[in-house]
């Protein structure tokens, strides 16, 4: 089935049968779901696509809540007649194709802001493997932003972590350090690079002047920053040291943080996946 097709009926059946999302989501982790709960309604409201497997885990999750109280309404799809029949749920050829505008804004909005290419979904399934996102504070890593802030002298240090559109802060030492949306974050530019990557002075970057953090709260002026990986070697997430004045990065700098990142990796390899 066409994806966006199947995000419509997937849509359809949360909308009409008044279903409570939090509590979809909470049977869509159960099942084994691996997207975050603001990731899990984008989908369901139209505002971003998901890869096969989430798209069936979310339809799957919709389903059990609609078969547990029978309700009448239509229910979500799947991407395969052979996965709809498994699942009990009528398959592929029942399902009229609309031809509600509505439908069409939603298949090129979904598909021109929020690409789901194989890649990143690969990144996020290692992400979700590590059972890191959303978790609670742990000494482990709390030690290293600590030293990390000590041994650099900066504001705040922390170790961010990447999801599809949001980052969440796992561990963090000093005032700056809150959870952002991916597009407006440094750190999602530090997991695309093999070295760190370095901001002396914010402001005055182009890449970086009109970003929202240096332009506000917390006034982010000195960045450094270097990638944490997950199992495969995706790129998940960062440890970074932050400062609201400019300053400087040496060849020292650059091996402290490298071995401050090392012990964060090493914390993140022990995680059995």
């Amino acid at each position: 089935m066409n994806p966006h097709l199947q995000q419509w009926f997937t849509r359809l059946a949360a909308v009409n049968s008044g279903l409570d999302l939090d509590a979809a989501w909470e049977v869509y982790t159960s099942i084994g779901g691996s997207c975050d709960v603001l990731e899990f309604k984008a989908y369901v409201s139209g505002l971003l696509q998901l890869g096969d497997f989430e798209r069936d885990m979310v339809s799957h999750a919709i389903n059990e809540m609609l078969d547990d109280g029978r309700s009448p309404v239509r229910r979500a799809a799947y991407t395969t007649d052979n996965i709809s029949l498994a699942s009990g749920i009528p398959s592929e050829s029942t399902f009229e194709s609309p031809t509600d505008p509505a439908l069409k804004r939603l298949t090129i909005s979904a598909a021109a802001l929020f690409p789901l290419n194989g890649a990143e979904t690969r990144r996020l399934r290692s992400l979700h493997l590590t059972g890191l996102m959303g978790s609670a504070p742990e000494e482990r890593f709390d030690r290293i932003t600590r030293e990390a802030r000590a041994a650099f002298g900066v504001s705040s240090a922390s170790i961010a972590l990447i999801g599809q559109h949001r980052q969440f802060i796992k561990s963090v030492t000093g005032p700056i350090g809150a959870n952002v949306p991916r597009r407006i974050s440094f750190c999602n530019q530090t997991i695309r690079n093999r070295q760190s990557m370095v901001v002396p002075n914010a402001l005055a970057d182009k890449s970086f002047s009109n970003n929202p953090l240096v332009q506000l709260k917390p006034h982010i002026r000195f960045y450094a920053g270097y990638a944490l990986r997950g199992p495969g070697g995706w790129p998940i997430g960062t440890l970074c040291v932050i400062d609201d004045s400019p300053r400087g990065f040496s060849a020292a700098d650059e091996l402290t943080l490298k071995r401050l990142a090392a012990e964060a990796q090493s914390e993140i390899e022990s995680i059995p996946s």
